[in-house]
């Protein structure tokens, strides 16, 4: 099984949410880098947060 760092998985979800779709984070860690990555980049998006997890949706889609 292949490991994947945290950092690197929030950054292919930001791409995914770049290219206009929407990408789910499954625990808190991952929501903060993927939110910390998203407003250094200056993306908005949606984002609905739940007891087992956070959908990130953008608000323009490509």
């Amino acid at each position: 099984m292949k490991v994947m760092s945290r950092t690197k998985l929030a950054r292919k979800k930001v791409k995914d949410i770049e290219a206009g779709f929407s990408a789910y984070a499954e625990t808190e860690e991952l929501s903060s880098l993927i939110r910390k990555e998203l407003n250094t980049l200056g993306i908005d998006v949606i984002e609905e947060t739940s007891h087992i997890g956070s959908w990130f949706i953008p608000e323009n889609r490509a």
